[in-house]
């Protein structure tokens, strides 16, 4: 891969924007966010200062408002973005349904959602779990029947994230019960103010409020909501997955070890412990810069094995900050703990579930074995 940009001189205006643009409030929440979400009054917020400056969707194309920037420039703003801690923008929304429209969408439903996406109007959240259908998607239930220019739905998602935050979501359904259950799919877009439809909370064990139960009783989504062909949602969704598995881990995981050194300088097992762990996370760099470029089956591969590598990484990660803080973590935290105390625990319990969701670390190991042994 060749990159004749000046990437030293590319991270000084990037350091010089963050320092010039990344409020304290931001920043807090930044350090204090215990997942990969951060509360939409910082991403919301955030994002928007980003879109000002033209950087609000680094990996969209120059005609939808991408930046055009190469490769290794995309890589070097998620790092100074990651060492500075700014919020985490709403994944949903820029790196999930977004290519995803690009790819499949009408001219119309790009023209409508794609400049709502980039602004931060649109809040978007994931309709693809349910009851009895995580990692076997394809057994998922939730019935839409045709009626006139309308699918009827009736039945339920759940895990489903910042539900009671967003505004619009985008779903698998049931369209057809014949022949492969993969078959029987589509991929559609839903108004979440659209009658019928009842968000319930559900609380994780950090005690926080990020997932839901979404429950629809004879909701209405015009047709033209729809997404690629009827039936045929299941390839939209692999499409979808390639971005949701894949990404940018190392950058994040750098920064977290470069706090967690930090804060364990006076214990030098610990500090052994995190520069073991560095050396695995540059692996997984080394990783992420080759998957650049990658298409098609190869992208798949890559991303598959990096949601494994990222995923692992970042659980273990998650350990180290909890041997740092010590039993005092387990603690309820109150407004004057320090960062370290207060997120420690809540990021170890959240990030238990980093290897079940985008399909479980189990089946992406299915999926690099059979791509790789064909």
């Amino acid at each position: 891969m060749t990159d004749t940009t000046d990437l030293g001189a590319f991270r000084a205006e990037v350091r010089a924007f963050l320092n010039a643009e990344l409020t304290p409030d931001l920043a807090r929440a930044g350090r204090r966010a215990t997942s990969v979400f951060s509360e939409p009054e910082h991403s919301t917020a955030w994002q928007k200062i980003l879109t000002a400056r033209g950087w609000g969707a680094i990996d969209w194309p120059v005609e939808y408002g991408g930046t055009g920037w190469s490769a290794m420039q995309k890589y070097v703003f998620a790092a100074e973005c990651a060492r500075a801690g700014t919020p985490n923008l709403l994944p949903q929304g820029l790196k999930m349904v977004a290519p995803v429209l690009m790819h499949y969408g009408t001219p119309e439903q790009k023209e409508f959602f794609l400049p709502r996406i980039l602004s931060g109007e649109h809040y978007w959240c994931q309709g693809f779990s349910e009851p009895g259908s995580g990692s076997d998607l394809a057994s998922l239930k939730l019935k839409a029947e045709r009626d006139g220019d309308h699918y009827v739905l009736n039945g339920s998602k759940i895990w489903t994230t910042h539900a009671h935050h967003a505004n619009w979501m985008f779903a698998l359904v049931r369209t057809s019960t014949e022949g492969k259950p993969q078959a029987g799919i589509s991929f559609v877009l839903i108004d979440m103010a659209t009658p019928g439809l009842k968000v319930d909370p559900i609380i994780s064990l950090a005690g926080e409020h990020e997932l839901n139960q979404v429950f629809f009783d004879n909701v209405r989504v015009p047709i033209a909501n729809r997404l690629g062909e009827e039936n045929e949602g299941w390839s939209v969704a692999k499409y979808l997955l390639t971005f949701e598995r894949g990404g940018r881990y190392a950058p994040t995981l750098f920064a977290a070890l470069g706090r967690l050194r930090d804060d364990a300088v006076d214990d030098p097992l610990l500090q052994e412990r995190i520069r073991r762990e560095a050396v695995t996370v540059e692996a997984l760099e080394a990783i992420e810069l080759k998957s650049i470029g990658a298409k098609g089956a190869e992208a798949a591969l890559y991303a598959s094995v990096l949601k494994v590598q990222g995923t692992e990484a970042e659980q273990r990660i998650a350990v180290l900050g909890c041997e740092v803080v010590g039993p005092e973590g387990w603690a309820v935290p109150d407004g004057q703990s320090s960062d370290r105390m207060a997120t420690a625990v809540p990021r170890y319990l959240n990030g238990r579930a980093a290897t079940i969701y985008a399909g479980s670390n189990e089946i992406q190991r299915d999926l690099i074995a059979r791509v790789s042994l064909g």
